[in-house]
């Protein structure tokens, strides 16, 4: 049987933080959700000022990077480079750059998904987020 990590609470509140603190850094109203290895929502924030649809696309985001263990902006480019039937792809939503899986001695452990700005800046407060714990 084999192990591995997972996201703790205090992990959670580690990359929220982090990402709350680029986000807010940089004058971004966006939305900021966590989820686990299956999709499942850990923690979500909605910055003031943020559009009441990145509440929805930022999840999105996240469980497309976690289901997919890649980047959410790989999709993104698959379907803008002409595959679109992608699109068909089940459980994936949200194929939007600002997915970003939360990697550990090759495993993904969740993601983070970001919406509200610039695609790559959505990308920039994830990534901002998981470098709070090491990865």
């Amino acid at each position: 049987m084999k192990t591995k990590a997972v996201l703790e609470f205090s992990d959670v509140a580690a990359i929220a933080a982090a990402a709350y603190a680029e986000a807010v850094k940089n004058h971004w109203a966006v939305s900021i959700a966590i989820v686990d290895d299956g999709g499942h929502l850990l923690s979500f924030q909605r910055l003031d000022g943020a559009a009441p649809i990145s509440s929805h696309i930022a999840p999105g985001k996240a469980r497309t990077a976690a289901l997919g263990r890649r980047e959410s902006k790989v999709y993104e480019d698959m379907i803008n480079g002409g595959r679109v039937s992608f699109l068909s792809a089940p459980h994936l939503d949200a194929l939007l750059e600002g997915g970003v899986p939360i990697i550990k001695d090759g495993q993904c452990l969740g993601a983070v998904g970001v919406s509200g700005v610039k695609s790559s800046e959505d990308a920039q407060i994830a990534k901002a987020g998981i470098a709070a714990i090491g990865l």
